[in-house]
């Protein structure tokens, strides 16, 4: 796709990560949200960042991505809502500035894995700060398409609990989406480019977008909804 539908294809989601409004104010509530540097590392447009420094005056906060669209989208709200936030065009695996709030979510695989990811993050995290940290899970065994979409490496939700436990966190927090959280994160997904398709059936680009949508809901239906968990963990040491 060219990079004006990329661009657009986001532009229905609230975020990237399936979650409703009550959860992501109960997950703020769990971070004790206070004065002090917040990062979010792979903040895409940072939309929970930007939540999180509106209840928080005085929370210095940063978002870090590679993602020039998203970082773009996110200054724009920043800027319209009044927010004082930091958007950071970088590495977020290669950032190596601790603070005392970070958020991670969705963004493991810019480390490697989520074994990699939690044993990183330790750095990224003062000793008496807390992570927010997102991450898939296998809900149910997986059939070998959900496996070849989502790779070799996610967890059950005990192995990743482990897996924490190893890298040297206790568990603050822990809470999973919901199937309601899921759905919508797939629809709204796939709701800005349906709406293009609608008003563009004849424009050349219109059938690589129809396969894409047909594709994904497929996949979604049939090979990993139920199957595909996503938890939030509140961390800390």
């Amino acid at each position: 796709m060219d990079d004006e539908l990329n661009a657009l294809r986001r532009t229905r989601m609230r975020w990237n990560t399936p979650l409703s409004e009550p959860h992501a104010e109960l997950l703020l509530d769990r971070m004790a949200l206070d004065d002090g540097h917040l990062v979010d590392l792979g903040c895409g447009w940072g939309e929970l960042l930007l939540r999180a420094a509106a209840r928080a005056p005085g929370l210095r906060a940063t978002g870090v991505d590679t993602d020039r669209t998203g970082l773009d989208r996110g200054r724009a709200a920043a800027g319209s809502r009044g927010l004082t936030v930091e958007f950071a065009e970088a590495d977020a695996a290669a950032w190596a500035v601790p603070a005392e709030r970070v958020f991670c979510i969705g963004s493991a695989h810019v480390f490697g894995s989520t074994k990699d990811a939690l044993a990183a993050l330790t750095r990224a995290v003062r000793p008496s700060g807390r992570l927010l940290y997102g991450d898939g899970f296998w809900a149910a065994p997986p059939n070998p398409a959900a496996r070849e979409i989502f790779g070799p490496d996610l967890l059950t939700l005990p192995d990743l609990l482990d897996a924490a436990a190893a890298a040297g966190w206790r568990v603050l927090h822990l809470s999973t989406a919901d199937q309601l959280e899921w759905d919508d994160f797939e629809s709204t997904s796939r709701a800005a480019w349906a709406e293009w398709l609608a008003a563009h059936p004849a424009d050349p680009r219109a059938a690589a977008v129809r396969d894409w949508l047909d594709r994904r809901l497929r996949e979604y239906v049939r090979d990993y909804r139920g199957v595909l968990g996503f938890t939030y963990l509140v961390l800390g040491r």
